[in-house]
C-alpha cells in the first residue's frame, strides 16, 4: 500500500468546516472513481509537545490518503491532472482554500518476523 501525507493551512479566511466538507466530497469522488482505497481522518497539528520536533514545516493541517499500489497512485495524479471529471472539480473547490502545501508519499513495508 501507498500512502500520501498532505499537510497544509488554510487560506486566511477560509472556514475549516467548509473545507473539510468539500474535502470529503472530492474523497468521495475519487473512491467512486477507484483512484483511492480509502483516506484517515483531517488532522489538526500538535505542535506545542517535545514529540513534535519538525521546526523547518510549520503547516496546521494533514490529511494522509491510500494507495493500493504505484498504479493507483499514478492513475489517481492523472486523473486530476488531466482535468478528468468527477475528481477534478471537487479537487479544484477543495485545492483552492488551501495555501503551504507540501505532499510526502511512501510505500508501507514490514520487517521479516524474525526480527520483531
Amino acid at each position: 500500500m501507498i500512502q500520501m501525507l498532505s499537510s497544509f493551512d488554510l487560506k486566511p479566511g477560509e472556514d475549516f468546516v467548509t473545507f473539510a466538507r468539500d474535502y470529503s466530497t472530492f474523497l468521495d469522488d475519487l473512491r467512486a472513481a477507484g483512484m483511492i482505497v480509502g483516506a484517515g481522518p483531517l488532522g489538526r497539528r500538535v505542535p506545542n509537545t517535545p514529540m513534535d520536533t519538525d521546526e523547518q514545516r510549520t503547516q496546521t493541517y494533514f490529511s494522509i490518503m491510500h494507495f493500493r499500489d504505484r498504479a493507483q497512485l499514478d492513475a489517481a495524479y492523472a486523473h486530476i491532472d488531466a482535468r478528468a471529471r468527477p475528481g477534478t472539480s471537487s479537487h479544484l473547490t477543495m485545492y483552492r482554500r488551501l495555501k503551504n502545501t507540501v505532499f510526502l508519499c511512501w510505500e508501507d513495508t514490514s520487517a521479516p518476523k524474525e526480527t520483531l
